[in-house]
C-alpha cells in the first residue's frame, strides 16, 4: 500500500502482477556480495527449516477455522487476539501483549436484493462497510446503469429517485475501487435513493465483494451495496435493450459506538541493542465475510511464524524483532495510528517496518520506500532469497498499517507475492484457507524471517532518508 492509505487498502498493486513460472528466470549468475557470503548459510538454514513442514498453514487454518471472520468490534476478533496472546506466550516469545485501540463497530444485519423487473431474480449482494440502512421495508426503485462518474453526471437528469448502478469493469484496484469508496456520494448528489456497484475484482463466480465506503456531510447518506460482476453486466444489457429494470433492496446495517480492540504483538529481544526494532506483521481484523485467511490472517501468521522459527533455531540478532497483528485496518486504520502513538518515543529506533497485506501466495520479494543507500543493502539481503525466487526489491513499498510510522521517518517494506488470483477472493465469502498452498505460505515465512533477521543483525542500522 502506498505509505498512507485509510479505508480502501490501496496497495501499489502494480507490484502484485503475475510473476514468471519457476524455472524460467534468466540464467545470468551475479557474484555474491560480502554480505551474502556472510549470511547465506544462515539464510539457507532458515529457509530449510521453514520449508520442512506446514506449521504456518496449520496455524492459519486453526485461526480461521476456530474464529472465522474478524470484523472490528466483533467478539470473534477479540477471541482471536486472546488466542494469539496465549499461543505466543506458550511458544516462549517475549513481551507478548495486546495494546488497546478504540475501533469502529459496524454491524451488517439482514440484507437482500431482488431484481423485480423485467423478471424476478434474487441478486447475491453485500452491503459496503459503513453503509446506512434502507428505510424499514426496503427500497424499490428503477435502476439507472452508468459506466463511470462522468457517465453519471451526463445522465444526472435521469437519476433522481432511482438506484444508480456503477457497472465499471476492473482495471486495477486503485482505479476501480473509487466507485466503492465514493459511489454513494456521487449518486446522492444527483438525487439517487440508493447506489450499487459491480464488485471490485477481475473474476467471479457470482460472488459479491464488500469493502469500505465513505460519505460526505454535504449530501444525503444513501444505502450503498455491491452485486456480482455477472449481474451488473446483465442489468446493463437489459437497460441497453430498453427494458424497465427495477430492483428492491433491504439493508439493516447500523454503526454502533466505538469498541475496544487491541494490536497484538510478541518479540525476540535483541541481544545487545534491544531498543532498536525491526517490526513486521499484517492486520488481524478482516471483513465479516469469509474467514480472512488471505486478507490478512496470512500476513499476521507469516510474521508470527517467522519469529517463532528464529527462536526455535536459536537466532537472536543484535536488535529486537517484533511481530504485530494490527487491528482495524479494513475500516478505519486505527491500529496503525495507535501503534505510532504508543511507540512515538521509539520512532528513531525503528530500523525497518515490513507489512504483509497482499496475500500469502508465492513470494516474489519486497517493495521498499527509503534511502538509496538502504535500498542497496536490502537488495543484497534479498539475494539471500534467490533459492525461493523471492529476491526482488521493487521501487516502492509500505502498507496502510505501517503508513503512520513511515510518515514519522521509518523505512518501510511491503511484502510482495504473485497476485494473480488475489482479487478473485478479496473481501468475499471465498477468502478461506483452501485457497492457500502450505508450501507457498512456508516460503513467505522464510522470506520474512531472513529479511527481518539480517536487517536486525547488521552492524549498523539502515540509513534513513535525510530530512
Amino acid at each position: 500500500m502506498p505509505c498512507r492509505v485509510r479505508l480502501f487498502c490501496i496497495w501499489s498493486f502494480a507490484l502484485l502482477a503475475p510473476v514468471s513460472l519457476m524455472g524460467q528466470r534468466p540464467a545470468a549468475v551475479v557474484p555474491p556480495s560480502a554480505l551474502q557470503r556472510e549470511y547465506q548459510a544462515i539464510a539457507d538454514r532458515i529457509i530449510s527449516a521453514a520449508l520442512a513442514d506446514s506449521a504456518a498453514w496449520q496455524k492459519l487454518a486453526e485461526l480461521t477455522d476456530r474464529f472465522g471472520n474478524r470484523i472490528s468490534g466483533s467478539e470473534s476478533l477479540e477471541r482471536a487476539i486472546d488466542w494469539i496472546i496465549e499461543r505466543m506466550k506458550s511458544e516462549g516469545l517475549a513481551n507478548v501483549r495486546g495494546e488497546p485501540v478504540m475501533v469502529p463497530k459496524w454491524v451488517r444485519g439482514h440484507e437482500m436484493a431482488d431484481l423485480v423487473s423485467p423478471r424476478y431474480l434474487r441478486l447475491p449482494m453485500l452491503g459496503l462497510g459503513g453503509s446506512v440502512a434502507t428505510p424499514r421495508g426496503g427500497i424499490s426503485a428503477e435502476v439507472l446503469v452508468v459506466s463511470s462518474f462522468d457517465d453519471l453526471r451526463a445522465n444526472a437528469a435521469q437519476a433522481k429517485g432511482k438506484i444508480v448502478l456503477f457497472d465499471v469493469p476492473f482495471t486495477n484496484y486503485g482505479e476501480t475501487v473509487q466507485y466503492r469508496g465514493a459511489g454513494a456520494i456521487e449518486a446522492a448528489k444527483v438525487g439517487a435513493v440508493a447506489s450499487m456497484i459491480r464488485s471490485v475484482g477481475p473474476f467471479g463466480l457470482r460472488t459479491p465483494h464488500t469493502g469500505a465506503l465513505r460519505y460526505d456531510t454535504t449530501v444525503a447518506k444513501i444505502p450503498h451495496f455491491a452485486i456480482t460482476m455477472e449481474d451488473a453486466a446483465m442489468l446493463h444489457r437489459m437497460q441497453n435493450r430498453g427494458e424497465h429494470v427495477v430492483v428492491r433492496v433491504e439493508m439493516e446495517a447500523v454503526t454502533m459506538p466505538d469498541a475496544l480492540s487491541r494490536n497484538v504483538m510478541g518479540e525476540i529481544v535483541g541481544r545487545d541493542r534491544p531498543d532498536e526494532v525491526v517490526v513486521m506483521g499484517g492486520h488481524i481484523d478482516s471483513w465479516d465475510v469469509g474467514t480472512g485467511a488471505m486478507d490478512d490472517g496470512g500476513g499476521v501468521v507469516i510474521a508470527w511464524e517467522a519469529l517463532r522459527l528464529l527462536k526455535k533455531l536459536g537466532l537472536q540478532p543484535h536488535r529486537t524483532i517484533r511481530a504485530v497483528g494490527w487491528t482495524n485496518e479494513e475500516n478505519g486504520g486505527r491500529g496503525g495510528e495507535a501503534y505510532r502513538n504508543a511507540h512515538q518515543a521509539e520512532m528513531g529506533k525503528h530500523v525497518l517496518a515490513i507489512e504483509s497485506d497482499g496475500g500469502v501466495f508465492k513470494p516474489i520479494g519486497f517493495g521498499f520506500t527509503g534511502s538509496d543507500s538502504a535500498r542497496t543493502i536490502l537488495r543484497k539481503i534479498a539475494g539471500l532469497l534467490h533459492r525461493i525466487e523471492a529476491d526482488s526489491i521493487a521501487a516502492s513499498g509500505g502498507g496502510a498499517d505501517i503508513g503512520p510510522i513511515m510518515e514519522a521517518g521509518v523505512p518501510g517494506m511491503g511484502h510482495l507475492v504473485d497476485g494473480t488470483k488475489y482479487f478473485w477472493y478479496h473481501h468475499t465469502e471465498a477468502d478461506n484457507i483452501d485457497k492457500l498452498n502450505p508450501r507457498e505460505i512456508a516460503m513467505n515465512v522464510a522470506a520474512m524471517a531472513v529479511m527481518a533477521y539480517v536487517v536486525a543483525e547488521l552492524p549498523e542500522p539502515l540509513p534513513r532518508l535525510k530530512k
